[in-house]
């Protein structure tokens, strides 16, 4: 059994047999709690995991993959209706450089969501 220390990539850890805690069953409860929510954990806590399951969830690009991601797990058994019904839109200000003079961190930002917003559009392409 291998341990995804480190690893955010859900569907990774799933189609590659990593060790993983069900904890979807909290999908369908996050959907009741209200249209913001706002997760404070420490670091390595799995925020960015929890995130990758919910794209993974959501994206109507992979509804193909639902039974083979989701099948087994909880919330596989008991979906809820807005399963793979969104455009997800990825941004991972990590990847933004920190380093600089306003001017630098503020064209790193842009860089960086005009990356997303063109891998979105290449992505979804076909849906649009």
């Amino acid at each position: 059994m291998k341990f995804p220390y480190g690893l955010a990539d859900f569907q990774k850890i799933r189609e590659e047999n990593y060790f993983y805690v069900d904890r979807t069953d909290r999908i369908a409860l996050m959907e009741q709690a209200g249209d913001q929510l706002l997760f404070l954990r420490p670091r390595r806590f799995g925020k960015s995991l929890w995130l990758s399951v919910l794209e993974n969830y959501y994206d109507l690009a992979r509804a193909d993959r639902f039974e083979q991601l989701f099948g087994d797990l909880k919330i596989g058994r008991n979906p809820t209706p807005k399963r793979n019904s969104y455009f997800v839109l990825r941004l991972n200000f990590s990847e933004v450089d920190p380093n600089g003079d306003t001017d630098a961190i503020t064209a790193s930002l842009h860089q960086h969501i005009n990356s997303c917003i063109s891998a979105f559009d290449f992505y979804y392409r076909s849906y649009l």
